[in-house]
């Protein structure tokens, strides 16, 4: 890699030491206190080599996550909501604000860098790539992603070898997150190996599902083979734009953002075929599984986080403000990568999916091209830090 492993730690001890700057600080009054408790408490917990490495062995957001949609600023309502947030980052001597997650995340700081503008304000506001979903644009990949493809990977090959013991005719279909973009569920195609046979079908959201094609499909594979397995995205959705879990009598809640619920693809999907085809069947949500399992992690995945973290510190103490940055692949082997900035304009609220080059004729398995894209992002682990037989993690008790 281009970011070797000796050069991880500067960048760590240099973005550990500005963590701490911006968020330790003096307080005018006891509401600034209890403000920036927790913030203070995170700065005293990463103090030494061995809260780093349990930071990057530890699942999801240890500096917590939300999922609030910025109105627009251009109303008076909207407007309030922004002069409430840019007083408290004066009151609390913020001069850098950093981004992390995906394309709402990319909107956000948009938002917020387009009101300092406008009042001219000299926060420095910049977005780091991190999302499992993978479909950030003008970034060859994101952080997050490498990881739970790995999962993915071995998952599906302990679900095929489970599927196969019986011998008996068997349908499991399992469900993988991606609303839009099929980047997770393609990640089940590197299950396949010298030691595996990989899975039968692969369906993405990319292409147009049919629910009668679908059960077709599975009725043939049957004919040569008793147990089939599936992976298919929770995002797939029919020609006329509907998701296949609505075909289901499921309630299904919207988020901040608009966004439903979706779950209940495979479920329907295994009943549909139990029915028409009398097999047995078996449905399987990975869920947050795929985004939690710290004990899985890529190391590469894992370097390339920080990597992209020490160049968004670098750019905004640059001047920089109102960018994402991206990782850019050099080659594939050796695997190498850069990173440069984009504006958040090339980034929010836009969708990379899956190259339908890189897909199967028939649409239902991954192409080498995948393959050669995918691979290095999962080489390489971090052995959890085991303490009474469990994975010990960093924790922030709740006060």
């Amino acid at each position: 890699m281009l970011f070797r492993q000796h050069l991880v730690y500067p960048v760590l001890r240099f973005m550990h030491q500005n963590l701490q700057r911006f968020l330790m600080g003096k307080y005018k009054n006891m509401e600034q206190k209890k403000r920036n408790r927790n913030s203070r408490q995170i700065a005293r917990m990463l103090t030494d080599d061995l809260d780093i490495e349990l930071l990057k062995r530890t699942p999801s957001s240890f500096l917590g996550s939300c999922r609030y949609k910025l109105p627009d600023w251009h109303t008076a309502e909207g407007e309030a909501v922004y002069q409430k947030l840019f007083e408290i980052l004066g009151e609390l001597d913020i001069g850098y604000f950093f981004y992390i997650g995906g394309n709402d995340s990319m909107d956000t700081i948009g938002k917020l860098a387009d009101y300092g503008a406008h009042i001219g304000s000299d926060i420095r506001f910049m977005g780091v790539p991190k999302t499992i979903d993978n479909d950030l644009m003008v970034t060859d990949h994101t952080p997050g992603y490498g990881s739970a493809a790995k999962y993915i990977g071995v998952v599906m090959k302990e679900i095929i070898r489970d599927a196969t013991v019986y011998g008996t005719k068997y349908v499991t279909i399992v469900e993988i997150m991606g609303r839009n973009a099929g980047w997770l569920t393609a990640a089940a195609s590197l299950a396949k190996g010298e030691d595996c046979e990989g899975v039968d079908m692969i369906c993405l959201p990319e292409v147009p599902f049919n629910v009668d094609r679908f059960v077709e499909k599975v009725e043939r594979m049957q004919k040569e083979k008793p147990s089939i397995v599936i992976a298919v995205s929770e995002g797939v959705k029919l020609a006329d734009g509907r998701y296949v879990c609505e075909l289901a009598d499921d309630v299904h809640a919207v988020d901040a953002f608009g966004h439903k619920a979706l779950t209940g693809t495979a479920r329907f999907l295994a009943n549909t075929v139990a029915r028409r085809l009398d097999t047995k069947t078996r449905c399987i949500e990975l869920s947050t599984l795929q985004r939690c399992a710290g004990h899985l992690t890529s190391r590469t995945d894992i370097t390339e986080a920080y990597q992209v973290g020490g160049a968004a510190a670098k750019a905004a103490f640059e001047g920089h403000t109102g960018k994402m940055v991206a990782l850019d692949r050099i080659s594939n082997a050796p695997y190498q990568c850069t990173t440069s900035l984009h504006p958040i304009s090339e980034v929010a609220n836009l969708e990379k999916k899956v190259p339908l080059e890189w897909v199967n004729a028939d649409h239902t398995a991954m192409l080498p091209e995948f393959l050669a894209y995918a691979m290095p992002l999962i080489q390489a682990e971090l052995t959890p830090i085991y303490v009474e037989g469990l994975p010990h993690h960093i924790y922030l008790p709740e006060t």
